[in-house]
């Protein structure tokens, strides 16, 4: 069976950036202090009000061509991972096979997915390649979730940001940089928890309604039109089911805790990412996180960290990685990668 490989990930950010102090401008009761102690989050990326999903997919693939690590003619499959489109049909990848300037005779499709997006984009793009079905997969992770979030809402702004990954998935190991063999899979999903994390309006069961904004008892803004997450509902399942799903992943790859040399988990905030830290005992020298100057980018956290690991030299050859991705769904997955 054919071996799947990462071979290089660039990424891009909006200009636009939504900082703590601009919060604290809009919404005075949440303290420039308090925003960080509660997220770990100082600036988040927004996208531009006619930038969209597709553009910054363009500009991280762009990147990443430039990188002379792969030429455009040698990609065979486009799989784009977003939850914000742009539009319902067609797929945004077939249009991005004529932005970027590829060939006609490659694969092209979309996944919905959110923050465990990354991790099922590695296992789709993985079983390509083992049944020859592609050689050089050009993985895209895109999502404006700050269109979908209410201008009142004073939570959610404060965790998420708009990016967008590009990730070079091949079937040979890079000879000019470090290279990531993708190891086995364990996923899980709880459709019981859908309406955790959810825009109600706008899809076919609710195509025609209009939802009307209300502000609960703690102050928070919601409407149907607009994103809305249940943050108990959310870290309960992070807290409790992750920890399980990654001690399942390491069995699977017949490995132990102490045999990882670096743990990257989906950047969702400060506090849920120490929490699962604490739970599986994995030491703050060997658990990445980096949300700080960017905030949740949803399936594009975990490329955006790996990436930074590797240039800054925290993972080296022979080590193995182990990655995890979770929420809107619910959906997670874990892998491990060896370097």
């Amino acid at each position: 069976m054919c071996k799947a490989y990462i071979s290089s990930i660039e990424y891009y950010l909006p200009s636009e950036v939504r900082d703590n102090p601009t919060i604290n401008i809009e919404h005075p009761e949440w303290s420039i202090e308090k925003i960080a102690a509660k997220t770990g989050i100082y600036e988040r990326h927004i996208a531009a009000e006619d930038e969209f999903s597709s553009d910054m997919a363009v500009k991280a693939a762009e990147k990443l061509f430039e990188s002379g690590i792969v030429n455009r003619e040698y990609i065979d499959f486009i799989i784009l991972c977003t939850q914000s489109p742009d539009y319902f049909l067609p797929t945004t990848a077939c249009l991005l096979q004529e932005r970027l300037n590829l060939r006609k005779e490659i694969g092209a499709f979309d996944f919905n997915l959110g923050c465990s997006g990354f991790i099922y984009g590695l296992g789709i793009s993985k079983g390509l390649i083992a049944t020859s079905q592609a050689t050089n997969i050009l993985l895209l992770t895109a999502e404006t979730y700050s269109k979908f979030i209410h201008h009142d809402d004073k939570s959610n702004k404060t965790l998420f940001g708009d990016a967008a990954a590009a990730t070079l998935i091949s079937s040979a190991s890079s000879k000019s940089g470090l290279s990531g063999e993708i190891l086995d899979f364990e996923y899980l999903t709880d459709g019981a928890g859908g309406e955790f994390l959810i825009v109600k309006n706008g899809g076919m069961r609710n195509r025609n309604k209009k939802g009307e904004t209300v502000t609960d008892e703690n102050g928070f803004a919601h409407n149907d039109d607009n994103l809305f997450m249940d943050g108990k509902g959310i870290f309960n399942f992070t807290a409790f089911e992750i920890p399980k799903l990654v001690k399942k992943a390491l069995n699977k790859n017949h490995l132990e805790m102490n045999q990882i040399d670096l743990f990257i988990f989906h950047q969702a905030n400060d506090f849920m990412l120490h929490t699962i830290r604490k739970r599986l005992g994995i030491s703050e020298d060997k658990f990445l996180i980096h949300l700080k100057n960017c905030g949740n980018t949803v399936s594009s956290t975990i490329p955006i960290a790996l990436k930074h690991a590797i240039d800054d030299n925290q993972i080296k050859d022979q080590n193995k990685v182990l990655l995890s991705g979770f929420g809107v769904g619910l959906s997670a997955g874990s892998v491990v990668i060896q370097y």
